[in-house]
């Protein structure tokens, strides 16, 4: 499946041209960053260019910025639209793969028809950009897959549902259940936003819900499929939790216990903490990934998620992560789990894509994360899936090195048995920190002693060290020329490798929070500094920094 940045002044291809290419999945940035300018805030649309662009064909992936952003982008590219004598019309359907693919065939009717941007080949039924907007907001949409509930993923989805009154189909939320239970209760609530779900006291019916489960249900679909459910025409997605940050509320809340004891001067929404308590082996594996529902005053790790999302006529997939924090700091580190799930798609060749945050550069210090990632830690979390991939192919070749099976307590929870749990990190005593006032954007970053990093992942059931990894990440201080980061006609800024673990693979870099000050683009200073990471640790993968009101070609 081909993969590439589509340059909007470039028409995207046709229809027929994507199914004769195995049908890549296009994802369209509508909103590319981290806040805090609430016009561009998360929010993806994805579809299989094998289904066209038919009714409920479209998922949207998140929701901080929508209907706003998807106006923004025909208002830019609906001065290029033309009409078209014999358009490409999906009116007879052919079987593929035991389902029904629309095939070409000639109108006589000349319709309007985009030609440029993320729309581009779709038939306009109206003259203006809102109009048009809407009626993708209302007719192409199906579903809204929320990685988790903070207002910059959701607000936006939550404010359009006011247009929905004239729609014929409820629009679909699907998320982890505890996702789902806080949209519930705090959005559609009747006080902050009326309730215009179809559950609970004054419902109107506009929404329904979908609680996924963690992991993947494993009594739907069935081989590289199973465990996964469609979430709109062609695509499917499993996905897992993972941690954002820490959450302390009196009160019911979503997330993930934490054995730690509540600290004083914490803050009563969710933050790294500044400093930490050992925790036996065994009492952090029954933290690890226990859900709770009852009033706790206890710290827990902030529920997100990641998300297989698979193209069902081709079985390709990409994975999008919503927001994150790095599984060495984290007080309830899973990401590794999702990690040993990718190599496996990667070695085979289904895996084409990853989007994942990357909100700070390297000048913020590990105790300012705030649930998020940097540079130093992206690469860090990449190296845990290029060691995986290596076992895995070590053990295809019958050489030493392939991942050991870990047993573990058992706790009402199914982890995968040959999952790799990174330890957790040493104890606040062991640990050099640096302070705000010592790390400047210009101060370089110098590699601390693996014994005592903070960034140190050791990965307890794998023969794999990472510290050379963490090390050389630590140590980067080159610069990267900026010709080679963005080549000619694209509409991202990308690097480009070709050898290693990870090569082929391309991840795409969304969540950047503007620091609203003067001085360079923060994007080209975590490209910058992603390039630099990666020649040390030599992943192979390739950066792209996404750019909102641009299409990527998965």
């Amino acid at each position: 499946m081909a993969f590439g940045s589509q340059p909007s002044s470039a028409p995207a291809l046709s229809a027929m041209s994507a199914y004769l290419h195995h049908s890549p999945v296009l994802t369209a940035i509508s909103g590319a960053g981290g806040g805090p300018n609430e016009d561009n805030v998360t929010g993806l649309l994805v579809r299989s260019t094998a289904r066209q662009w038919t009714r409920d064909s479209i998922l949207a992936v998140d929701a901080g910025v929508h209907l706003a952003a998807i106006i923004k982008i025909f208002e830019e590219h609906l001065p290029q639209a033309t009409l078209r004598k014999n358009t490409i019309t999906p009116t007879v359907a052919i079987p593929v793969n035991g389902d029904s693919l629309p095939t070409p065939t000639e109108s006589t009717k000349p319709k309007l028809c985009m030609l440029t941007g993320p729309f581009a080949n779709l038939e306009l039924p109206h003259e203006t950009a809102k109009a048009n907007a809407t009626y993708v907001f209302r007719n192409l949409i199906s579903t809204y897959l929320i990685t988790h509930p903070h207002l910059d993923h959701v607000a936006g989805f939550a404010i359009n549902t006011a247009a929905l009154q004239q729609t014929l189909r409820r629009k679909r939320v699907a998320a982890l259940p505890s996702t789902i239970e806080a949209i519930r209760e705090h959005i559609f609530n009747g006080v902050i936003w009326p309730n215009l779900s179809d559950e609970g006291d004054g419902a109107v019916g506009f929404v329904s819900y979908d609680r996924l489960v963690d992991g993947g249900n494993v009594a739907l679909g069935d081989g590289e499929g199973r465990g996964y459910i469609e979430v709109c025409d062609g695509l499917a997605v499993k996905g897992w939790s993972v941690s954002h940050g820490e959450c302390m509320r009196h009160s019911h809340h979503q997330g993930s216990y934490s054995a730690e004891s509540t600290e004083a001067g914490y803050s009563p929404y969710y933050s790294r903490r500044s400093s930490r308590k050992d925790i036996s082996s065994g009492s952090m594996d029954l933290a690890r990934s226990q859900s709770f529902s009852q009033v706790s005053p206890e710290k827990k790790a902030y529920d997100s998620a990641a998300y297989f999302l698979r193209d069902e006529h081709t079985g390709k997939e990409v994975l999008i992560f919503g927001d994150v924090e790095p599984d060495s700091v984290s007080l309830n580190p899973r990401t590794a789990r999702v990690w040993q799930d990718a190599a496996a798609k990667l070695s085979a060749g289904l895996l084409t894509g990853v989007l994942i945050e990357c909100s700070y550069d390297d000048s913020q210090p590990d105790g300012m994360l705030f649930g998020h990632l940097t540079p130093r830690h992206l690469v860090i979390e990449l190296g845990v899936l290029a060691s995986k991939v290596r076992a895995l192919a070590s053990a295809a070749d019958g050489r030493p090195g392939s991942p050991r099976k870990r047993k573990r307590p058992s706790n009402g929870h199914k982890f995968p048995s040959d999952e790799t749990i990174p330890r957790r990190p040493p104890s606040r005593h062991h640990v050099r920190r640096r302070t705000r006032s010592s790390v400047s954007p210009s101060t370089p970053l110098r590699p601390e002693s693996p014994r005592h990093s903070s960034n140190e992942m050791v990965l307890a059931n794998e023969d794999v060290e990472l510290g050379s990894i963490v090390e050389e990440v630590g140590s980067s201080q080159k610069k990267i020329s900026n010709s080679r980061r963005n080549a000619p006609g694209s509409t991202s800024k990308q690097s480009s490798t070709s050898s290693g673990p990870l090569a082929g693979l391309k991840v795409i870099i969304i969540h950047i929070k503007d620091p609203l000050r003067d001085g360079p683009d923060v994007g080209e200073a975590i490209l910058e500094q992603l390039e630099e990471h990666e020649r040390e640790a030599q992943l192979g993968c390739t950066f792209i920094v996404s750019q909102s009101g641009t299409s990527i070609w998965l």
